[in-house]
C-alpha cells in the first residue's frame, strides 16, 4: 500500500505541472492590427549598389556585368603554343597570340626589325598570362607597347637606347667581371 500512496503523490505532482503547462500554452493574446503603410511604387530606381543577377541552378546567382577582361581586351588571359617552324619570327608569334583577340599588328616600318627577329625557343609556349604581358614578353625590354583602341591595332616603338649599349660601338669588347675568372675580357 505504501507504494501506491507514493505513486499517487507523484502522479498528483506531475498532473499539476502538466495542467499548468497546458493552461499557459493555451493562453491567447490579442494582437494589435499592424498599421497600413503607404504602397511603394513598383518601378522605383534601383539602389546605387544594385547589381543585376541571374539565377543558374538552385543555389547559384551570377552577376550580369561584363568581366574586366571583356572591357579591357588586353587583360584577357591567353595561353599560346606557337607552331614549331624552323624560321619562326617574333612577328609570326605575335600574330598567333593576337588570333581571336580582337587586335591586329600595325604595319609601321619602324617595327619591321622587331617582327623579323628570330623567335627564341623560350617563347614557343606562353601563358597563361594576360595578352598585354604576352606581347611584352615577345617584344622584349627594348620595345614599348602602344595600343590604338579605335582601330584595335597593337604597335611597338623603341625605348631609348640603354646607356651601357650606346656607350660602346658595335663590335667592341666590354670588360665583364666573372666570379671564376675576374680578368677575362668577353666580347
Amino acid at each position: 500500500m505504501r507504494l501506491s500512496a507514493r505513486f499517487r503523490s507523484h502522479l498528483a505532482i506531475y498532473g499539476a505541472i502538466a495542467s499548468s503547462v497546458l493552461a499557459a500554452g493555451c493562453a491567447t493574446t490579442t494582437a494589435l492590427p499592424a498599421p497600413t503603410a503607404a504602397p511603394t511604387p513598383i518601378a522605383s530606381e534601383p539602389a546605387p549598389g544594385f547589381v543585376p543577377v541571374a539565377r543558374y541552378g538552385r543555389y547559384t546567382l551570377v552577376e550580369l556585368v561584363p568581366e574586366p577582361a571583356q572591357r579591357d581586351l588586353l587583360q584577357q588571359a591567353v595561353e599560346a603554343s606557337i607552331p614549331p617552324m624552323l624560321d619562326a619570327s617574333v612577328g609570326d608569334a605575335m600574330r598567333h597570340v593576337l588570333l581571336r583577340s580582337g587586335y591586329r599588328l600595325c604595319d609601321a616600318a619602324e617595327v619591321a626589325t622587331l617582327y623579323a627577329l628570330p623567335l627564341p625557343a623560350a617563347h614557343l609556349r606562353l601563358g597563361p598570362m594576360t595578352l598585354r604581358d604576352a606581347l611584352l614578353t615577345l617584344a622584349g625590354p627594348a620595345w614599348e607597347l602602344s595600343v590604338d583602341d579605335l582601330s584595335r591595332q597593337v604597335c611597338f616603338s623603341r625605348h631609348g637606347a640603354p646607356s651601357l649599349l650606346s656607350a660602346n660601338p658595335p663590335g667592341t669588347a666590354t670588360l665583364v667581371r666573372d666570379a671564376d675568372r675576374p680578368e677575362e675580357l668577353q666580347p
